[in-house]
């Protein structure tokens, strides 16, 4: 499933527990990504799900959810 491997992702790149990573959770705002962050997690996404990330894509990526359903539309 999408979301699992997302969570796990996020979890081990923000060092966070999976259990707090909900579809609803902010990237920024609630799970306190920098920029950097979401870089490199957009950048292990696209090596894991084999799919490219627009540039002009990756502002409206705002939940967990939106990049799930993100990588769910795109492979």
């Amino acid at each position: 499933m999408t979301f699992d491997t997302v969570a796990s992702m996020i979890a081990k790149q923000l060092k966070l527990n999976v259990s707090d990573i909900t579809p609803d959770k902010r990237l920024v705002e609630d799970l306190h990504a920098d920029s950097a962050n979401v870089m490199v997690m957009i950048m292990d996404m696209e090596d894991t799900f084999n799919i490219t990330v627009e540039d002009d894509a990756i502002n409206s990526l705002k939940t967990v959810g939106d990049v799930v359903s993100y990588i769910d539309a795109h492979q």
